[in-house]
């Protein structure tokens, strides 16, 4: 059962085999169709023709007969009157004694249907013979003596084999003695014939299949090969597939680290430093409170306060950059846009924001990807660009939305060098990817060349505007 229902529920890996070998299949089993259709047509042609050659060969050889019979006794009948009893019965004699092979005779019938000469089977002289048939059918006598009325010509026929008493084909070819009203005739039994054609018509046959066992192995050893050949790429690219899973696990562990690593700089540089300086005040104003020192202690309370406060708006910037609600409240322009004036803030780079309000606004995940690439974009240009100004615009257009980082610093490093240790641009590539979207990089190495970072994304990203009419206004407003 199990067998049964991995097949009726193929995998992945196999339905990819079967999409690869099912054009293959079809195709052999057309061509074997093919094949055996034109060697069956082109060797049945081939036989009827072989047939046709056998059956005129025994016609002519039929009309000789008779005709030699004829001029054996052609000088009685020449000078003979119709109702020459003795020249009638000198020819029948004639007749009766050209027998040839193990079956071959001559035959008379008279118009009336009476057998006059059948030196082979006796039994039939003397008697009338008018409607015979054969086993089929067929009008036998009386079909002679129409064909012998008309001067000559040949009739098939079923017809007791002499030499067996078994019935057989027979082809017999008849003239007329129009003043003695004879039919005087001979026949040749084409078995022969016909075992000849249904021998050919069997090593035919036999050869169709031999073709089609032939073709049949063609096709198996393909499907051989085609399936040999899908499971060494299946494995080679899953291991390929786990290899680069395993790379990005590892890439998502150093981010992971990365990001928790800067957090902790943060909280203990700025946020435990500024907890420090506030609980060193506020001991110290306890302490000159607890001496009633009063107006000693209100310096460093205020000072305590101030540390404080400080505290809590680097707390506040943390969680921005972890994850900005603005970007939530207010939609991706306002959030680019804190984001740009805190950047210019903290790094005194001149920066400037511009953007269109959306009459379609981008979906959460495209919101999401855009803000972090930009943020990577802006932590780049901190670190590396020596930059004194940066540029950053957000619009959308009929093909979706564009956003266009710029500055104007020293650029990034070769092609084959971008995507080395760093983990940054890979970051903001897949990012894009993951949305169908495409990262364009336009950089040079050198003094001040500058550096453009183009993130599209599709059409497909951008809401209705029905659901998205109060960010619209919300963005309007701000």
């Amino acid at each position: 059962m199990a067998i049964l229902r991995t097949l009726f529920r193929p995998n992945y890996a196999q339905k990819l085999s079967i999409l690869a070998t099912l054009p293959l299949v079809i195709a052999v089993a057309a061509i074997a169709v093919l094949v055996a259709y034109q060697s069956r047509s082109a060797a049945e042609r081939e036989i009827q023709a072989l047939e046709r050659q056998l059956l005129e060969a025994k016609k002519a050889e039929l009309r000789n007969y008779v005709t030699q019979a004829r001029n054996g006794f052609s000088f009685i009948y020449g000078r003979a009157a119709p109702d020459d009893a003795a020249a009638k019965e000198q020819v029948s004699q004639i007749l009766s004694s050209m027998i040839y092979g193990t079956d071959g005779f001559f035959f008379v019938y008279d118009y009336d249907g009476t057998n006059l000469v059948s030196p082979r089977q006796t039994e039939f002289i003397g008697r009338n013979w008018t409607g015979l048939t054969d086993s089929q059918g067929t009008p036998v006598v009386d079909e002679l003596i129409r064909i012998a009325r008309q001067g000559a010509g040949w009739h098939s026929f079923m017809w007791q084999k002499p030499s067996t008493g078994e019935e057989a084909r027979m082809i017999a070819y008849v003239v007329g003695l129009q003043d003695w009203r004879w039919a005087v005739g001979t026949g040749v039994f084409i078995d022969d014939v016909l075992a000849s054609v249904a021998t050919a018509r069997a090593e035919v046959e036999a050869r169709v299949q031999r073709t089609f066992l032939y073709i049949g192995g063609i096709a198996l050893a393909a499907l051989i090969v085609v399936f040999a050949s899908g499971m060494v790429l299946n494995i080679r690219e899953r291991r390929l597939a786990d290899a680069k899973l395993k790379e990005l696990t590892q890439r998502v562990f150093d981010t992971q680290e990365e990001e928790r690593g800067r957090v902790a700089r943060e909280l203990h540089d700025g946020i435990s430093q500024l907890l420090v300086g506030v609980r060193y005040a506020l001991d110290n104003a306890s302490r000159r409170l607890k001496r009633g020192d009063l107006e000693r202690a209100l310096p460093p309370l205020d000072s305590g306060i101030e540390n404080l406060a400080d505290a809590i708006t680097e707390v506040r910037r943390i969680s921005r950059d972890l994850r900005p609600g603005v970007l939530d409240d207010l939609g991706l322009g306002p959030a680019l846009k804190v984001l740009t004036d805190d950047f210019s803030a903290r790094t005194g780079i001149k920066s400037s924001f511009s953007t269109v309000v959306f009459r379609n606004r981008l979906d959460p995940e495209a919101k999401t990807a855009l803000y972090r690439i930009a943020q990577e974009a802006l932590m780049n240009i901190e670190r590396h660009s020596d930059a004194s100004e940066m540029t950053m615009d957000l619009r959308g257009h009929a093909k979706g939305a564009t956003m266009r980082i710029t500055d104007n610093g020293r650029g990034l490093p070769a092609d084959q060098d971008r995507m080395g240790p760093g983990i940054g641009l890979r970051n903001m590539q897949e990012r894009i990817e993951q949305l169908d979207g495409t990262l364009r990089i336009l950089s040079s190495r050198g003094t001040q060349s500058g550096t453009v970072i183009e993130a599209i994304l599709p059409l497909s990203h951008l809401l209705a505007p029905g659901e998205t009419l109060g960010e619209d206004l919300r963005a309007k407003s701000s």
